[in-house]
């Protein structure tokens, strides 16, 4: 069993950020999180601290790489297993942030507007030297997506259950069967008082 160390979340973003600014070069961070956990405001506040720091650093939303509705839904909207490989662009976050920031310097912060259910119709953003690029939502880990650093807010069956509207029960039981070991793995029932192991 991995052993945790309590800790507040104001020292857990500041952990993260002494991480990720140890990155060299352009680097992106994975803050792979359900949506019960909430994992943007962390990767945000992360990302201030970087750029307080002297780092460039923005946050990509996995929400804002969903696919079209027609595709999300088109077998069935409560499905575990398409929440779980047909919800969101994965392929299109690895060409448009990760490599898009490695090799052109450049990277999209957003490619579908999930609740308009159109193109975000956003535009590339030029990367300044040693930009790192925190993406955070569910799912991040285990796709063979090259992250720099990965941070896991791990909540158990439990609290993921709490904390998930009625509607969106479905996407538990996906969450729970899509885990991987992060570099950084938080116990997060409690975000108030989470634990971390690292």
């Amino acid at each position: 069993m991995p052993e945790f160390t309590a800790i507040t979340p104001t020292a857990l973003a500041d952990l993260i950020a002494a991480r990720a600014a140890d990155l060299p070069g352009h680097a992106v961070v994975a803050i792979d999180g359900a949506d019960a956990a909430d994992p943007v405001p962390l990767a945000r506040a992360v990302a201030e601290r970087l750029r307080t720091g002297g780092r460039p650093a923005a946050v990509v939303s996995l929400h804002d790489y969903v696919r079209p509705a027609s595709l999300r839904l088109e077998y069935d909207p409560t499905d575990e297993f398409t929440y779980r490989t047909a919800w969101f662009d994965y392929a299109a976050l690895r060409r448009e942030v990760l490599v898009a920031l490695r090799e052109q310097d450049r990277w999209l912060p957003a490619l579908w507007d999930e609740r308009a259910d159109r193109s975000a119709r956003a535009r590339h953003r030029g990367a300044a030297p040693d930009t790192v690029l925190l993406v955070a939502g569910p799912m991040l880990l285990g796709r063979d997506l090259d992250f720099d650093l990965t941070v896991a807010l791990r909540m158990s069956e439990g609290a993921l259950r709490r904390r998930t509207p009625p509607a969106d029960q479905f996407t538990v039981a996906a969450v729970l069967a899509h885990q991987a070991d992060p570099d950084i793995l938080v116990a997060w029932d409690h975000p108030d008082r989470p634990a971390v192991r690292a």
